[in-house]
């Protein structure tokens, strides 16, 4: 058992909990691996079209790299494995989707900021809590601009509470809390879960090192998450846990 039922009661009643040291080191690896795989395919890509910005991904400063677990026999071998299995048991029970996943890369002090939110306030319409695992590939730090969360108790919210959500002029972030609070900053070594819910509201600074600032976030639902109209899925919807057991998809 990974999750402790301590670390249970911490995700319903204040939202998250920290796995530390939770991913065996060659799985790491093996996610810095294909992270630096895929900004070298990016990298390559804007050269060629002499460009230094290509969707939301900026030349040599940071990187969005979406939905390419199917595509890699490692990351798939994550996202469906028993690790990830028995945390999606702990917090959404028995049935659980892939949602979404992707890396985040802040490079050596350049890295930006992004503000207070809620993962469920860029869904934009009610929906259940999903499930929020942030994967540390590099040792975290307040320097390096690890994320921080802010427990639901802090601002006396209901876990199931959905904020309204301000654009933030500059950056286009999604600003949800503008209070004082500073949160809890996960300081933790790399191969450690930051386990939350979409309801849980958190932040990330900028990287002001001098080296690379690596996460892996993977998002699992207990249910398909439909658009506001109902007509279609909102994100992915691939069966991880049927019944409790693990399941995996066709690559």
């Amino acid at each position: 058992m990974y999750i402790t039922d301590e670390q249970r009661m911490s995700y319903q009643n204040e939202g998250y909990f920290f796995l530390e040291d939770a991913i065996p080191s060659e799985q790491v690896e093996g996610l810095r691996d294909e992270c630096q795989r895929y900004i070298a395919r990016y990298d390559a890509e804007m050269e060629a079209k002499g460009v230094t910005v290509q969707g939301i991904n900026h030349y040599k400063k940071r990187y969005f790299i979406s939905r390419r677990g199917l595509e890699s026999a490692t990351i798939t071998d994550f996202l469906f494995g028993e690790l990830m299995g028995e945390i999606c048991r702990a917090t959404l029970g028995d049935n659980a989707f892939l949602f979404h996943e992707q890396y985040v890369v802040k490079f050596a002090e350049v890295g930006t900021k992004f503000g207070w939110h809620q993962d469920s306030g860029y869904v934009g319409h009610y929906h259940r809590p999903y499930l929020s695992c942030w994967c540390a590939l590099d040792d975290m730090s307040i320097e390096n601009g690890t994320v921080s969360v802010l427990p639901y108790s802090a601002i006396g919210m209901k876990p199931d509470n959905l904020y309204d959500h301000e654009i933030e002029a500059g950056s286009n972030d999604k600003i949800g809390y503008q209070g004082d609070h500073p949160g809890i900053p996960a300081l933790v070594p790399a191969g450690s879960i930051v386990v939350f819910s979409s309801r849980t509201f958190h932040r990330s600074g900028p990287n002001t090192t001098s080296g690379v600032r690596r996460c892996y976030l993977a998002q699992y639902s207990a249910e398909p998450i439909m658009n506001r109209e109902g007509t279609d899925l909102w994100g992915q919807a691939i069966p991880v846990l049927r019944d409790g057991q693990l399941c995996r998809p066709t690559m």
